[in-house]
């Protein structure tokens, strides 16, 4: 990397949350110094509308940088500094299958948890490993920032079967540190936070000296809900029981007859609310006299996004030393996991990458066991993602807290494993050699 230009290739370019990444480059313009922006997706149509929205963005920022377009996966890693991953293969209509067709069944299918979360996973990996491999040939020193969820999992992947440089990004923890210093009046906390991409707790809170944890215990303080999220929120006995601030979503464990019977109520699942805005994002996106990201944005719950990747991108670029919260292997931050379990914890940040700040001697078994749990059902879910192995498959879901019973798991995999049938060719190989 030089300092004179840095490329940046963001793959899942027709993302209409890519106009958030692009007003974080124009906010740190003065210390990344971006030269070549290249937007890459497989959808024109959203890549249009979304890239000349980004061009107008940079053009009126007076950003010196050569921004292209393509649907072409090597054109845009050739030669890049930087690789931003935001895919969703299958694009919305997927993530409404993996929604409703597990209610039929009796089962959550929430996007990232459960089996509809599991079948993102089953079509979102093998695509996410071919980007690292052509990164290892077109852009061997190049970082992976990637957000594409299941942002734990393909983290778990990514970094056990690739030896690219990489980072798993997710917003919840921004937005849950911001919710905590708010409600406490601090301005410099030191805050503890421990666990998986969509299964952590704020364990520690501390600053000048003092020790917040507690009474923000006693006071059964919530951290910020997710626009995504039909939230309602921890009380003070849960949060006292768990000793811990979870994030919010963690309801869908907690909580999960409840939120099942939620979902079950939906006149529309959150998929299809997300169509709606999507089309209307796009529409507003399409006027050529908008130069700015639009405040419907936020609706789509991914606020803060460009604040998270841009600052991590700025982090290491400017070899800053400072603390993200990143997914990322554990290499002996929490002593009860896996030194090859990808995990979501506090990092120090620089030229070289995240490296994990240890915590020593933490003694909560609840949180111990439920992420070993977790852990468990991810390390088969990847395996299967790999593989194509139905009985990984199966053992990946009898051991998710969302999933469980054998029959459901077993109908509810069979029908997503045929409605996605042309993005899951691990599952179908006679098909893919034929």
């Amino acid at each position: 990397m030089t300092q004179a230009s840095l490329k940046i290739a963001i793959i899942g370019s027709g993302s209409t949350y890519t106009p958030e990444l692009i007003e974080g480059m124009i906010k740190r313009k003065d210390v990344l110094p971006i030269g070549e922006l290249v937007l890459m997706d497989i959808d024109e149509r959203k890549l249009r509308i979304v890239g000349e929205l980004c061009e107008r963005m940079i053009a009126a920022a007076d950003m010196p940088c050569r921004v292209s377009r393509t649907q072409d996966l090597d054109e845009a890693l050739r030669g890049a500094d930087f690789v931003l991953g935001q895919i969703r293969v299958g694009k919305l209509p997927a993530r409404v299958l993996d929604e409703k067709i597990p209610l039929k069944y009796g089962l959550i299918g929430q996007e990232t948890c459960g089996i509809g979360g599991f079948f993102k996973a089953m079509r979102t990996i093998p695509v996410m490993l071919h980007v690292a491999e052509r990164m290892k040939a077109l852009c061997p020193d190049a970082w992976l920032i990637n957000f594409s969820n299941p942002a734990g999992i393909i983290t778990e992947a990514i970094l056990n079967h690739t030896d690219v440089k990489m980072l798993g990004l997710c917003n919840v923890p921004y937005n849950m540190f911001k919710s905590i210093r708010e409600s406490l009046g601090l301005d410099r906390p030191n805050i503890e936070y421990i666990g998986l991409n969509h299964l952590s707790w704020i364990t520690g809170i501390e600053q000048d000296g003092k020790d917040y944890l507690k009474s923000a215990l006693e006071m059964g303080l919530n951290g910020e809900t997710m626009k995504n999220i039909p939230a309602s929120g921890f009380g003070k006995e849960l949060i006292r029981m768990a000793g811990a601030i979870p994030s919010s979503y963690l309801e869908y464990y907690y909580f999960k007859d409840k939120k099942l019977q939620i979902v079950k109520d939906m006149e529309l699942s959150r998929g299809e609310k997300c169509i709606r805005i999507e089309e209307e994002l796009l529409g507003i996106y399409a006027d050529a006299e908008l130069h700015s990201k639009p405040e419907l944005l936020a609706s789509r719950g991914g606020a803060n996004y460009s604040e998270v990747a841009i600052s991590l991108v700025d982090a290491i670029h400017n070899d800053k030393q400072e603390v993200h919260v990143v997914n990322l292997l554990n290499n002996g931050a929490l002593g009860f996991m896996r030194d090859d379990d990808a995990v979501e914890v506090c990092a120090v940040v620089g030229k070289d990458g995240a490296k994990p700040i240890r915590i020593e001697g933490f003694d909560n078994p609840h949180i111990i066991d439920y992420m070993r749990m977790v852990k468990a059902y991810e390390r088969e879910t990847v395996a299967a993602a790999v593989s194509g192995d139905e009985d990984a498959a199966m053992r990946a879901l009898l051991m998710n807290p969302l999933v469980g019973d054998y029959n459901a798991a077993r109908g509810a995999f069979d029908e997503l494993k045929e409605a996605h049938r042309a993005y899951l060719p691990q599952f179908f190989k006679e098909e893919a050699n034929v």
